[in-house]
């Protein structure tokens, strides 16, 4: 009975905070606003320059000229201190710097109707400042003047001059506030996206920590479980013919004192960087296989090992993922197998590794493939080999039947890697 079971090489990352896109800060001021109020100020400045020339070449020396003169320089000065008399649209300081230039240019259009039109400006600055219903009667308020005023300057009645100016502010207010919204939908949107880019990093900070501690839960069950397993085993064997063989005893307690120094030296690379110490000393897999197999011989099991094909390199990673698969492996043989004979054939082709792991114990029946885990598998070691064939887009078989023996095949691509 044979399971397969294939994935694709994955990958873990520990993301860090979300990264701040230009542009998508709702906080950072909007180019394309200080844009229009610069446009929009200019071309305020040139009506009411424009219009005062205008009434001083057609009414030079009028009574009310020094009064239209300082009322323009007085509606200027007003109006360049716009930007300082407060930030927000509703403060009660920019309301009375509103309501104190729309003051000033009714009285300066009653007086000469040619600054009707540095209304065109007024709108907008209405529109920036006040909410929409009394922006929209602000609107049709000054609206309403700017008739009045050309009819007054075309001396009759012209229905382009009543009708023109109502639909021009109509459509620039509906422009404008549809602006608006659409801006303020915008803004909902880039609220949305940068809380949607908070979330996805924090869940990928909690699937990259899951990871971690699956990988770490896998490196300890392979080195430290494993060594305190084959150490428990020989001690309890040491004890039991202590008295009738103590010469045998002695050589259980000499391999668990063994067994027990490799741990330790696993232990400290294991602070250090998790590699396996069996690779450290740069012998490649195959003899790290070989050692392994030499000290899991003992106490009523001989591992065998055998090499085929020819060197081919290794990444590091696949190295040490094979290693700790031949570890798990011998342990479950060890502990659950009741096996006398187990065998390690590490396969070298040029574009896959495969590494067979077999034994003539009991065996059992294999259980259903579950994503990268297997349901109903006692321990670690299934689970863990498994994982990791996942994580390099190997493929893991399982080929056993109760009373038959097992063969744990791995086989991991080269060319992924």
């Amino acid at each position: 009975m044979a399971v397969r079971e294939g994935g694709a090489a994955v990958g873990h990352r520990t993301p860090g905070p979300a990264p701040r896109t230009p542009g998508l800060d709702p906080r950072t001021p909007d180019p394309d606003a200080r844009w229009l109020a610069a446009v929009m100020h200019t071309a305020f400045f040139l009506l009411l320059g424009s219009s005062l020339a205008r009434f001083l070449m057609r009414h030079p020396g009028e009574p009310r000229t020094p009064w239209i003169i300082a009322l323009s320089v007085s509606l200027a000065l007003l109006y360049v201190l716009g930007p300082t008399v407060g930030a927000r649209p509703t403060a009660p300081r920019r309301l009375i710097w509103l309501s104190l230039v729309v003051a000033v240019w009714v009285v300066i259009v009653i007086l000469a109707p040619s600054f009707a039109w540095c209304a065109v400006p007024l709108f907008y600055t209405g529109l920036r400042t006040l909410p929409p219903r009394a922006a929209l009667f602000l609107v049709a308020v000054l609206t309403a003047f700017v008739v009045v005023a050309q009819l007054k300057l075309a001396g009759g009645f012209d229905p382009i001059l009543l009708f023109a100016p109502p639909a021009w502010a109509a459509v620039a207010a509906a422009v404008f506030l549809y602006m608006q919204r659409q801006a303020a939908r915008q803004r909902e949107l880039i609220d949305d996206l940068i809380r949607t880019r908070r979330e996805l990093a924090a869940t990928e900070r909690r699937e990259g920590t899951l990871a971690e501690r699956q990988r770490l839960s896998m490196e300890i069950h392979d080195t430290l479980a494993q060594g305190l397993s084959s150490q428990q085993m020989l001690l309890q064997a040491a004890d039991r013919v202590w008295d009738t063989d103590p010469a045998k005893a002695r050589t259980h307690v000499r391999t668990a004192e063994s067994i027990t120094e490799l741990g330790l030296t696993e232990a400290r690379r294991f602070v250090h960087d998790l590699a396996p110490a069996d690779l450290a000393d740069g012998g490649g897999l195959a003899q790290a296989l070989r050692g392994l197999a030499e000290r899991e011989s003992g106490a009523g099991l001989t591992v065998r090992f055998h090499a085929e094909g020819g060197p081919v390199p290794l990444p590091d990673r696949v190295s040490s993922a094979l290693l700790r698969i031949a570890q798990g492996a011998l342990a479950n043989v060890r502990e659950h197998a009741d096996a006398t004979t187990a065998a390690l054939t590490l396969t070298l082709l040029d574009d896959q590794v495969v590494l067979d792991i077999a034994d003539d114990g009991r065996g059992f029946t294999p259980p259903p493939v579950t994503g990268t885990t297997t349901a109903g598998v006692r321990g670690h070691g299934l689970p863990a080999i498994r994982a990791r064939a996942h994580q390099l887009g190997g493929t893991l078989t399982i080929e056993s039947a109760p009373g038959e023996g097992a063969v744990l095949s791995v086989s991991i691509p080269l060319e992924a890697q």
